[in-house]
């Protein structure tokens, strides 16, 4: 095929149906593309051709329009557009522009680098220790191999980043599971707070249990030390006291002792009863019973001296639980009582309190310019995994 009035000839041979080798002849001179898969389904675009073939490319037809020939007729014999030769003629043009390429940064560690480090790691004064021990120490040798962080990705990729030392590795706890409760008695959470005496260092433990539908305090106790026994048998008194035997229902709680002892995990069992776990350490899992705790040691009435006498404490704490039960205007709960929330006498006060606000507004329009105060009730509580339900410390 002649390519205009340079004289340039090109012939082309197909090898195995996908790589192609092409000849460009201008008097005695030849140029010779590498091997590459110029095949039309790769061909169709450029971002598949490597940087390499690209470069090559445009300097053969640079050399062929400065010899005479046409600019379009070289590229089609390449199969690629004029537009695209262009592009790859501009600065940073044979480098692949998709945000997905993989690309080479140029500080990569090369081959020699990453045996290097590995060598270095398993010398005998090394082998034991991490790389976070590792640096620092060729640090004071006056030696820099790679950071901090390549060292632990170098010894990742070679399959030996493994833990050292006689600790067990760390693992990964998952939150728990949702639990969900759409009215009392099927979800319950628990927990002990300390309540200091008037010894220093000594403690009187309060074990709570509470509903987290209604917030209502369904069994406490005051005892000298933790124990799974005192906690079974408060959760047992509890149970009977609101008469749900046969039902279903799940205690969640943290991971002390007193919550994982025999002696508690068997009563449940024996009861029928699902216990639910909170993450180590994190009491986000377990918010019912840590706000119930604030709210009690905020109280204007707690006492600002530490207590003497275990059944002066009981005494504080019953005042205590009738005065939430009873009294306390839940903002978790629209302002209802626990007791009203778990008796399900909310549900007419709400409405009531819903009737109040409409009757107002007709009085005096002019003074609501949106609708009235939410006054629904809410359906549901949810403690553990994803959950959804928004509670505030300040109850």
């Amino acid at each position: 095929e002649r390519l205009g009035r340079g004289g340039w000839l090109c012939v082309g041979g197909w090898e195995g149906g996908g790589g192609g080798v092409f000849f460009f002849f201008k008097q005695k001179t030849a140029y010779e593309i590498k091997e590459c898969d110029w095949s039309s389904d790769v061909c169709s675009s450029d971002l598949l051709v490597n940087p390499e073939d690209r470069a090559y490319a445009v300097m053969i037809i640079g050399e062929a329009v400065i010899a005479g020939a046409r600019k379009v007729k070289a590229c089609e014999v390449l199969e690629i557009t004029v537009r695209t030769v262009q592009r790859w003629e501009q600065a940073g043009g044979l480098e692949d522009g998709r945000q997905s390429a993989v690309k080479c940064p140029g500080n990569k560690l090369s081959e020699g680098e990453r045996d290097q480090i590995v060598d270095m790691c398993n010398l005998p004064q090394y082998a034991s220790l991490p790389p976070s021990q590792i640096v620092p120490a060729l640090a004071d040798t006056g030696e820099y191999l790679a950071s901090e962080s390549s060292f632990y990705r170098v010894l990742k990729e070679r399959e030996q980043l493994n833990h050292r030392g006689r600790a067990s590795e760390p693992r990964v706890v998952e939150k728990p599971m949702c639990c969900k409760a759409t009215g009392p008695n099927q979800v319950w959470s628990w927990d002990i707070t300390y309540l200091a005496t008037t010894i220093k260092g000594v403690f009187f433990y309060l074990y709570m249990v509470m509903d987290i539908y209604s917030r209502k305090i369904v069994g406490w106790e005051i005892h000298e030390n933790e124990t799974s026994f005192h906690a079974a048998t408060l959760f047992r008194k509890a149970y009977l006291a609101e008469g749900i035997a046969g039902k279903d229902i799940v205690l969640h709680s943290d991971n002390g002792s007193p919550m994982k002892g025999a002696t508690m995990l068997g009563m449940l069992q024996k009861l029928g009863v699902v216990p639910s776990f909170s993450r180590p350490s994190v009491s986000n899992d377990n918010p019912y019973s840590e706000s119930l705790f604030r709210t009690m040691k905020y109280r204007p009435t707690f006492p600002t001296h530490p207590f003497d006498t275990v059944s002066d404490t009981r005494e504080w704490v019953h005042t205590f639980a009738r005065w939430y039960n009873h009294e306390h205007r839940h903002s978790g709960l629209n302002f209802v009582t626990p007791h009203e929330r778990h008796t399900g006498m909310d549900q007419d006060i709400l409405s009531r309190r819903k009737m109040v606000y409409l009757a107002a507004r007709e009085r005096h329009p002019e003074r609501w310019s949106g609708n009235i105060r939410n006054w629904d009730r809410s359906e549901e509580r949810r403690v553990g995994k994803e959950c959804r339900s928004r509670w505030s410390p300040y109850h």
